[in-house]
């Protein structure tokens, strides 16, 4: 078969958290290898693509970068659904972000109305471990482990964006486990560099 023309699966993924926990900055910083210092907080929702080898297989990435204002928390359902993996993401060096991962959490579970939400893959992220050499830190690995274990024993990853600590290890988990999850509705790309359409968001429930 064609280069064009190969079979490819689109993998889901929403990413979560307050505003200003760097999601947007752990997305560049594994797709592009970029970090940027200015802040811009990020509009509703938006995505970006990166294809990568999963065991063998070619997969591609769909990525979606929230926006964390409260005024965003319901982004609809139409938004969650379909999803594969859910990254949650809060600053260790801000108590307040990791109190609100039960929010997030409990939101997409009920927004994304699967069949089996006890099942679904989420992935944690603790990020900005490198602000103050890590002396600013509120919340411990501990902390985060254990409330990772009271989800179901969820994976949790020490992320620096600016640095690239754990991003490309983070988002390998990320992509296995959202394979594992996927729904089996591959797509055909008919372009190398075609852009995945947002039609995407409209595939049937996660069947998990």
């Amino acid at each position: 078969m064609d280069i064009s023309q190969r079979k490819r699966t689109l993998l889901k993924v929403i990413v979560l958290g307050d505003s200003g926990v760097g999601k947007t900055s752990l997305i560049n910083q594994y797709v592009d290898k970029k970090f940027s210092q200015q802040y811009k907080a990020t509009i509703g929702a938006d995505f970006v693509t990166k294809e990568i080898q999963v065991d063998d297989k070619l997969v591609t990435l769909q990525i979606w970068d929230t926006a964390g204002q409260e005024r965003f928390h319901s982004l609809g359902a139409a938004f969650y659904r379909g999803a594969d993996c859910c990254v949650l993401v809060f600053d260790v060096n801000i108590q307040k972000t990791f109190d609100t991962l039960n929010n997030w959490h409990d939101e997409f579970l009920k927004q994304a109305d699967m069949n089996d939400p006890e099942a679904f893959p989420f992935v944690l992220l603790g990020n900005k471990i490198d602000v103050d050499g890590g002396n600013s830190r509120r919340v411990t690995e501990k902390k985060a482990r254990d409330w990772c274990a009271s989800r179901g024993n969820i994976p949790y990853y020490e992320t620096s964006a600016k640095e690239g600590c754990n991003v490309e290890e983070a988002f390998l988990c990320v992509a296995k486990i959202a394979q594992a999850n996927e729904n089996d509705q591959d797509i055909y790309f008919r372009g190398i560099s075609e852009t995945v359409s947002e039609a995407e968001q409209q595939r049937s429930s996660c069947a998990c």
